[in-house]
């Protein structure tokens, strides 16, 4: 029986998933069936069960394939010497890869799996997977930081980098509610604030002159 190509293989994987993603994107994950998927891409149930035994694998592969982009971007990232200057740099890649369409399909999908996650343990597992590894990757960047004296040492290292992700997450999510949403203004808007956290004379002075309000 003759090999089949790596290239033919990798190509109807490709097509799945996209179709998957157009299906997910217009319907919605719990509503899509897998018929739904053989009928978007355009091959045969058997082609395509061959690649993707149930829609949750489907997601798991295009999850992967976001999530290691993603890892790259913030490894990349953290061969930076200052941690304000990865912070932005990651707020510039990561906020501004919002602006193309196929992105902001792939994160009207991600937010429908943010609420199946809730009830579906595999789903949990995908979301979460690509929470837990960035969340560490700025953690670690963070506590870098502190110990070169470019964060303040009063700042949790994982809280902030959670703060870091919520920051994403709620962009997209208004985004799925208001596609048209301006980009470059919510940009500029994480990097200031970005810098207002990474500068240890200023928020050390904007933290006492917050307690200083607070008691009187």
């Amino acid at each position: 029986m003759p090999r089949v190509d790596e290239g033919y293989l990798a190509a109807r994987r490709r097509q799945v998933m996209d179709a998957a993603i157009a299906c997910f994107a217009r319907e919605g994950f719990h509503r899509t069936t897998m018929q739904d998927i053989v009928a978007e891409a355009g091959l045969s149930a058997g082609a395509i069960y061959r690649y993707f035994p149930a829609k949750e694998d489907i997601v798991a592969a295009i999850a992967a394939e976001h999530h290691a982009r993603e890892a790259a971007v913030l490894t990349s990232a953290s061969d930076e010497t200052a941690a304000g200057d990865v912070l932005r740099d990651l707020a510039r890649v990561s906020l501004g890869r919002l602006a193309d369409p196929a992105e902001q399909r792939w994160r009207r999908v991600t937010v429908q799996l943010w609420g199946e996650a809730l009830r579906d343990e595999r789903v949990m597992g995908i979301v979460r997977s690509g929470l837990d590894e960035p969340v560490e990757i700025i953690a670690g960047l963070l506590r870098h930081g502190q110990q070169a004296g470019d964060v303040p040492a009063e700042i949790d290292p994982l809280s902030a980098a959670r703060v870091c992700a919520a920051i994403f997450q709620g962009l997209v999510l208004q985004q799925a509610w208001e596609p048209g949403l301006e980009i470059d203004g919510y940009i500029d808007a994480v990097i200031a604030l970005i810098g207002r956290f990474t500068s240890p004379a200023t928020t050390g002075s904007g933290n006492r002159a917050i307690r200083t309000r607070a008691s009187t």
